[in-house]
């Protein structure tokens, strides 16, 4: 049965002509507007052979484009063989009908393409619960469009009850087939994100946790493989990842980290996609430390950083220390005349944004002082205290040897007391072990909230080590 072209979504190894319709001021500064959309094609495996903007103050409501540019447009994708066009923009299900008639070929829009990316990256239960919701709320709204080729009526029968077509009939039996699978994804994938909810909370408060966020493509599953055992896919595509891999992290000392690799941010991101994939950046928004991953190399990554600053704060990402991490050094020189230029490029980065870490997932180069910087927070502001246990406390009193800096011991009457510099977490990560102690000849807990006042958790936030002036 012939349903349209533009629900043959397989546009994989196609001919494709780009277009970006910029409507008002919108990337009046980008140097190059159609950058993002060419990655996502590419990405997607299309080919792209041609590309078209226009720019309008509002855009038309039959078919968004000019009546001229779109005739250019035919004239392009005839001369060219293209087989799809993609647009830079969100086309309502007429405009697509519509330009799809003057072109005699597949058009997609930008959601529709990033859908088909994510469908095609989805691995675990839970992304591929997240794609297919997504699909259907942007099918859904679609489906009149889909059966336009059947008839509302047959033989001139009069309209009413038991007089619809089979055009009617399809439509309100996909609504309802529509309808019912959703609710029951959205009771699977509810299901799914409680889990997640709880085994983050059970890591957080067993472990020191740290999140790595940053715009796709811009290094941190490569990072994530740098700092741990690795096993995060990395590769240079938008998307490359989308579930989220958590692994140890090693800071020294015997001071571990649980990492967690999350997937990439963009700009202009489908709402079905932030709505269903905000379980996937749980471990982001409970992570003791955010790691804001940024492509130093990319031209474009100021704008990216403000994405991901404000994907951030809109999942409520904001109670933790951010550290803004200058990825891809390496590659500098080769986005810039010499030497010089490279260095001015991270000297302006840094005049902006003054605890910003340059460093280089490829090479190694700056991760030993990230380590140090992540466990400078996760000791937090290291105190005098105290602290007493039963020597069958075996794994507390080692526990304390290794972490926190022990100045003295005096072992008497089967109880140990170690007078040591420790931080606020230290003393949590003995509490969430289940160790029995004193602190300071107290219970812990009455002294956790009275003492560690200028623990980093309450300090400003322009006094830690991070690279971000959000609040």
């Amino acid at each position: 049965m012939e349903t349209g072209l533009t629900h043959e979504l397989d546009i994989r190894a196609e001919k494709a002509v780009l277009v970006g319709v910029h409507v008002g001021r919108e990337d009046e500064d980008l140097a190059d507007p159609l950058s993002e959309l060419r990655a996502l094609a590419e990405t997607a495996g299309v080919r792209v052979v041609g590309e078209l903007e226009q720019r309008l103050r509002v855009p038309r409501a039959g078919t968004y484009i000019g009546k001229g540019k779109l005739e250019e447009l035919a004239a392009m994708v005839k001369a060219l063989g293209a087989r799809v066009v993609v647009f830079d923009n969100d086309l309502s299900p007429g405009q697509v009908k519509a330009i799809e008639a003057t072109l005699v070929c597949k058009v997609l829009d930008r959601s529709e393409l990033i859908l088909d990316i994510f469908a095609s990256r989805a691995i675990t239960a839970q992304a591929k619960l997240q794609v297919e919701i997504a699909q259907l709320e942007y099918t859904a709204p679609r489906l009149r469009a889909m059966w336009k080729h059947l008839g509302q009526v047959t033989g001139g029968a009069p309209i009413g009850v038991g007089t619809r077509g089979p055009g009617e009939q399809q439509l309100e039996i996909d609504r309802r087939l529509v309808k019912a699978r959703l609710d029951r994804l959205r009771r699977e994938l509810a299901e799914v994100q409680a889990r997640k909810t709880r085994e983050v909370e059970a890591r957080r408060r067993e472990h020191f946790t740290v999140g790595l966020v940053g715009y796709t493509n811009a290094g941190k599953s490569t990072l994530f493989n740098a700092l741990t055992r690795g096993g995060a896919f990395a590769h240079s595509k938008l998307f490359a990842t989308l579930g989220t891999r958590v692994e140890a992290w090693n800071l020294g000392g015997g001071n571990i980290a649980m990492l967690s690799d999350t997937v990439g941010f963009i700009r202009r991101l489908p709402h079905h996609l932030v709505a269903s994939f905000r379980s996937t950046l749980e471990d982001a928004v409970h992570a003791h430390l955010l790691l804001v991953v940024v492509d130093s190399a990319d031209p474009e990554s100021h704008r990216q950083l403000e994405t991901v600053r404000r994907v951030l704060d809109e999942i409520g990402a904001t109670g933790q220390p951010r550290q803004l991490v200058l990825n891809k050094i390496d590659r500098l020189p080769e986005t810039h005349d010499d030497r010089r230029g490279a260095d001015e490029r991270l000297e302006t980065w840094l005049a902006a944004e003054p605890d910003a870490l340059p460093v280089s997932a490829k090479s190694g180069a700056g991760l030993d002082e990230l380590r140090r910087r992540a466990l400078e927070v996760m000791r937090g502001d290291l105190e005098e205290h105290e602290i007493e246990l039963a020597t069958s406390e075996s794994r507390a009193v080692d526990f304390v040897e290794r972490r926190a800096e022990v100045l003295s011991r005096d072992y008497s009457d089967g109880v140990v007391r170690l007078r040591a510099r420790i931080g606020r977490r230290q003393v949590e990560s003995l509490l969430a072990s289940g160790a029995r102690f004193r602190l300071d000849g107290r219970d812990p807990r009455a002294a956790l909230k009275e003492g560690f006042a200028s623990s980093p958790s309450r300090r400003p936030l322009h006094e830690r080590h991070v690279g971000s002036r959000d609040p």
